[in-house]
């Protein structure tokens, strides 16, 4: 698949191992910061007394941040380049985290909602940056395996949060929130500033619209020509939404179901987000020889068969399901996402920033039917890849 000017790290002869490395760190961070919203749910239920529907806000608030600004994140990336795009977003990534304490003395939902939505926007600025940057850094044929072992140690941090923050607010007791926002947000402060004394080659691309990037509506406008994008777009909604109802929903659904208590539940969450990332890692390695569109079509059939196995409701042995499903979309998004910029040149960040715009029942079982439909929307999306490929291939 790789020729010697076209590998994992290395394109036309350059290699860009450190930046890839420096790169994943943020992964990392914003897997753990992303994964603390699912304990957080549970924790403000108990702690505040509030319902599954109010809590449901913390998901929606900081969302909405990726909603609402991805677009001028990309705007600001493709104008000020992808390093100032991510010292920006660990800046605000750590002043939301010390808005904590405040919040704290507050004690209402609103307040903790503020510094959520400020952490979102934070985020916003270092996904938009470092997915797209890590597709360039290396070849085209390896951009789905290198965003896919990046987006491991996103996984890595989502296992890190769920039981270390987990334990921490489930303890006899309960813990104080805070404390580990606090930690973070000096942890992030240092990584910018490493971030400002480093610097991160900015990829060129020969196709005439690199100043046309970074001004005004037309390379949105060019973006949108492109249907695979437009289908991938759609597809990386579906993963979105399928995820988050699932995560935001796990301990509640266990829980619910009386199969063990908010503790347990929390080391369940944290076991099912192993999977996760063994799912990338081993996806990242398998890509090397299958085409990343095939692999995304199995893994969307993966995900519909576990999760029509959880609405089947078999008691316990429907946590088989619950816990495949981790498994089997463990490679969706970095897959769909690089398979969507893929062959944009100068349009990339663009297309990166809208790619980003995308991230209660009384039945315990009926909010798995959301996930469902947009697993086969994924699946279907690599279907269509798969058509167009071998079509490509008799073509040629």
């Amino acid at each position: 698949m790789n020729n010697t000017n076209n590998g994992l790290f290395k394109v036309n002869g350059a290699n860009y191992m450190v930046p890839f490395i420096l790169i994943t760190t943020l992964f990392f961070l914003w897997g753990f910061a992303r994964a603390i919203l699912d304990v957080l749910n549970k924790h403000f239920q108990n702690e505040m007394h509030i319902s599954i529907t109010q809590s449901s806000l913390i998901q929606v608030t900081t969302y909405m941040g990726y909603f609402l600004m991805a677009i001028p994140a990309g705007l600001f990336i493709n104008r000020f380049g992808y390093r100032r795009g991510i010292v920006f977003g660990l800046i605000l990534f750590a002043l939301g985290s010390w808005l904590f304490v405040p919040c704290t003395e507050a004690g209402t939902l609103d307040a903790y909602l503020f510094a959520l939505f400020i952490i979102s926007v934070g985020l916003v600025f270092l996904e938009t940056a470092a997915n797209p940057y890590v597709t360039e850094l290396g070849g085209k044929d390896t951009a789905s395996s290198r965003l896919n072992l990046s987006q491991s140690f996103n996984g890595l941090g989502c296992l890190f949060a769920t039981f270390a923050v987990g334990q921490f607010l489930f303890s006899n007791g309960g813990g104080n929130v805070e404390i580990p926002y606090v930690i973070l947000g000096f942890v992030v402060f240092l990584i910018a500033i490493v971030f400002t004394r480093v610097k991160l080659p900015e990829i060129k691309h020969n196709d005439g619209l690199a100043e046309k990037a970074k001004y005004g509506r037309d390379p949105l406008k060019r973006i949108w020509r492109r249907k695979f994008f437009v289908y991938g777009l759609i597809a990386l909604l579906s993963y979105e939404i399928a995820e988050i109802s699932i995560n935001s929903y796990f301990i509640n659904y266990v829980t619910g179901m009386g199969w063990m208590d908010d503790r347990t539940a929390s080391m369940v969450l944290t076991g099912a987000l192993a999977f996760f990332m063994v799912g990338r890692f081993g996806g990242s390695l398998i890509m090397r020889w299958i085409p990343a569109e095939n692999m995304l079509l199995i893994c969307g059939c993966g995900c519909v068969a576990c999760t029509m196995l959880v609405l089947m409701n078999f008691g316990k042995i429907s946590m088989i399901g619950l816990l495949g499903n981790y498994l089997f979309e463990a490679v969706m998004f970095p897959t769909i996402f690089s398979l969507a910029v893929r062959g944009m040149g100068s349009l990339t960040k663009s297309a990166s920033s809208i790619l980003m715009m995308t991230p209660d029942a009384t039945n315990m079982v009926v909010p798995f039917i959301i996930p469902l439909l947009c697993y086969i929307v994924v699946g279907l999306y690599g279907f269509g890849l798969s058509v167009h490929r071998e079509e490509k291939h008799d073509e040629e």
